[in-house]
């Protein structure tokens, strides 16, 4: 274990969905302004291997990192605020934990002995614990532990953590609890009694937290943080107010003035290098509040009533928005609620449209209209992974005339299948993780849209999907005005096609929104945002 690593570990309590990914990402945020290295790990408490396999209005959307890990989320928080690329080693569930364990028994690793979530599963979870560390790349290796204190679920990471006290010196060790104080309208007061129960609850596990964050729609008065303080059993200054923020991108902000991380590292005993410098984050959040123009733009896809099924392309949007002062006004719509009688009076009022990524037929026939709509009227139009593949099947029934082409994953039957599985991919029969994932070069042609937006001819993005442009249709579809702009250049296979007679009409195989950050607008939104201010000025 690289002995100078330091080791935050951040649990929630009360309930869920109080936004320990944001904080963990704006303390990370916080330490690498003032020059440390850091980096932002998950653990998820269920038992699915990854979150490829789950459906995004369960967990919201599936984030994909280099690597081709599929994983949580939050991961996507980590990378837009650091500005740093995640891996399959920073985000662990408890089925992959448990999947290792039970394969080192099969093999005999365990020497015959009797196999327990004591100490086996929690020696799994530790190592997990330290293997970033032990890259010896990182000064402080951020640890959120997912789900809440006291489910069955989260009991032995939270006893993982317990033991990681005792492995590792006082000083490289801290526990942040993340809470809520719920305001009672009838009483018109805080009250502090459930984060009392939920530190208890941690107390119970051999866990004394260091530092409560607490949640919070008004402001908490000294008495109320001097009693949080006294039956939390933490110092009066290690009680930290996070109000409810306007924008998620104003958080790091907020916790520099309530001094979180000054708190860390007095804790941690880090004597910074610099004062953080946070100008950069400063100058986005000016542009982001302070647009100069804006933009209406339809995101059409299937799981739009949870928006966090496409949390990576609505963040893309905020990036790209406000690098060129305009604000975005996303209108997310349902695909399965447009057909050919409605899709006028469901699109007209759009400066763009988006056709989201996603899998199935679900909502597929309406997502063909949008594309129709967005290529006979010269609307710009960005298609992601799937949007992508739409807009090569709409194009071959209704300029090419291939009467019923389409994807062999919507009709295996179909007699054009111009978008199809590559021969390898037919022998897959498992869901998880037998997908085209990760990062891949794409080679891209100089006259094309695309090399406008990255201004170079190479380019590496993530992938995942199993189903691909089909070669054999290249030809045809090319003598007619769409153009494979960008291909893979190992493979041949089409990533990137363009529409030579239309202002902006660009589908992209792979999924740029993964690589969108703060500090790094993706490209293609900044251009395709562009297209739609100069499609409204007409």
């Amino acid at each position: 274990m690289a002995s100078n690593t330091k080791y935050i570990f951040i649990t929630g309590g009360v309930t869920s969905s109080l936004g320990k990914g944001i904080i963990a990402a704006s303390l990370g945020k916080l330490l690498q302004s003032r020059g440390f290295s850091v980096t932002i790990q998950k653990f998820d408490p269920y038992l699915n291997i990854d979150p490829g396999t789950l459906n995004p209005y369960e967990h919201g959307e599936c984030y994909v990192t280099d690597d081709g890990a599929e994983t949580d989320l939050d991961l996507g928080h980590y990378e837009r605020f650091l500005n740093i690329p995640t891996s399959q080693n920073n985000n662990i569930t408890t089925g992959r934990i448990y999947n290792n364990v039970i394969t080192k028994e099969r093999k005999g690793d365990y020497l015959g002995k009797t196999v327990q979530v004591i100490p086996h599963i929690t020696d799994e979870i530790k190592s997990n614990f330290y293997k970033l560390g032990e890259e010896g790349k990182y000064d402080v290796v951020i640890t959120e532990i997912g789900g809440c204190v006291g489910d069955i679920e989260s009991l032995p990471f939270i006893e993982a953590v317990r033991q990681a006290k005792w492995d590792l010196s006082p000083n490289d060790f801290l526990v942040i609890h993340l809470t809520l104080i719920p305001f009672l309208k009838a009483a018109k007061e805080l009250k502090t009694k459930p984060t009392q129960h939920s530190v208890k609850q941690l107390l119970e596990a051999g866990i004394q937290p260091d530092i409560l964050v607490c949640r919070t729609e008004y402001h908490l008065p000294p008495d109320v943080k001097k009693k949080l303080a006294l039956f939390c059993n933490v110092q009066l200054n290690s009680v930290i107010e996070a109000m409810d923020a306007e924008s998620i991108y104003d958080v790091p902000l907020l916790m520099k003035k309530e001094k979180l991380d000054e708190r860390v590292m007095s804790k941690l005993k880090l004597s910074s290098k610099t004062n953080a410098n946070l100008d950069n984050w400063k100058e986005f959040l000016g542009k982001l509040k302070n647009p100069t123009q804006a933009v209406n733009i339809g995101l059409v896809g299937k799981y739009v009533s949870l928006p966090d099924s496409y949390k990576s392309i609505i963040e893309a949007f905020t990036h790209a928005g406000a690098s060129i002062e305009c604000e975005v006004n996303l209108k997310l719509i349902s695909s399965e609620e447009i057909n050919s009688d409605n899709f006028k009076s469901k699109l007209k009022d759009l400066d763009g449209i988006v056709v989201a990524p996603g899998f199935g037929e679900r909502g597929f026939e309406g997502k063909i209209e949008t594309v129709r709509y967005a290529r006979e009227n010269k609307i710009p139009f960005l298609g992601i992974c799937l949007g992508m593949q739409v807009a090569v099947i709409e194009f071959s029934r209704n300029v090419l005339g291939l009467e019923n082409a389409n994807s062999t994953e919507m009709d295996p039957n179909t007699p054009y299948p111009v978008i199809a599985l590559m021969e390898e991919q037919k022998k897959v029969d498992q869901m998880g993780g037998t997908m085209r994932l990760g990062s891949y070069a794409c080679d891209l042609k100089k006259s094309s849209k695309a090399y406008a937006a990255y201004g170079k001819t190479k380019i590496q993005e993530r992938h995942r999907h199993r189903y691909e442009f089909n070669n054999s249709y290249l030809e045809q579809i090319e003598s007619k005005g769409m153009i494979a702009s960008g291909r893979n250049p190992e493979t041949g296979l089409v990533e990137i096609v363009e529409l030579k007679n239309h202002p902006w009409f660009v589908g992209v195989q792979f999924h740029p929104e993964y690589k969108s950050t703060v500090l790094n607008p993706q490209p293609l939104f900044v251009k395709f945002i562009q297209a739609a201010i100069d499609n409204k000025v007409k």
